[in-house]
């Protein structure tokens, strides 16, 4: 796959439902924001980055802290909450074209610069037969559904977690797509997804208050050693 501009989309609503602020929260010291922006600016693979937000106050911290950063300001008919990711997506792939797409979020704080360009890396060698890649998580551990059914392991045979069969949670750490593919499908997800596995550690997505404090004590102890 040739590639001359991989542009990075960072999603960031100034209103969050769970964590007030989420955002734009002080992370050790600085907003939560800022955390990706950084790592990114460290990704060599990308040529633009985009923050897409309705933020007052991310506008003015993204123009004065990453003049090099694109700032792009949400337009009312996509503010709401319930909005899908992926018709933002197709506003702002319309507004920046690029050969090739990463999007990330800002509640990604803990994932490195040398893993978004590992991903990159992945996809561009594998295309097209995997024509878009997404993060995910491994796990071996005993799932059920909510009607209280097995889904990886059987019950009556209890092997060890470590020898179940390994499935994966998507992470939303990282996506990369063509803006054909989004189009065509009105999804960020091709027909053949690569499933880019990303350590624990780096895989935490902020979505709830415990997330907000077990990333921070992560941080700290990043600092430490």
């Amino acid at each position: 796959m040739e590639v001359k501009t991989i542009t990075a989309l960072v999603p960031m609503r100034h209103h969050s439902q769970r964590v007030p602020g989420k955002n734009y929260r002080l992370l050790n010291g600085k907003p939560l924001y800022q955390h990706i922006l950084s790592t990114l600016l460290q990704v060599k693979e990308l040529t633009q980055i985009v923050v897409d937000t309705d933020s007052e106050e991310i506008i003015a911290g993204v123009t004065r802290d990453f003049p090099t950063i694109q700032v792009y300001r949400r337009p009312e008919t996509l503010r709401a909450d319930t909005i899908p990711m992926n018709e933002i997506l197709m506003n702002d792939t319309a507004r920046f074209p690029a050969d090739l797409y990463l999007q990330t979020h800002s509640t990604n704080p803990l994932v490195k610069a040398e893993t978004f360009s590992r991903a990159i890396q992945t996809l561009l060698k594998q295309y097209p037969a995997y024509d878009s890649l997404f993060g995910v998580t491994r796990l071996q551990s005993r799932l059920w559904d909510s009607l209280g059914r097995a889904i990886n392991h059987n019950p009556a045979i209890l092997l060890q977690t470590q020898d179940l069969p390994t499935v994966y949670e998507e992470n939303s750490c990282v996506y990369l797509f063509t803006a054909e593919t989004l189009q065509r499908r009105r999804n960020r997800l091709g027909d053949r997804p690569y499933l880019f596995a990303i350590d624990r550690d780096e895989a935490w997505d902020i979505d709830e208050e415990i997330d907000f404090r077990l990333v921070e004590l992560i941080l700290q102890a990043r600092i430490e050693k």
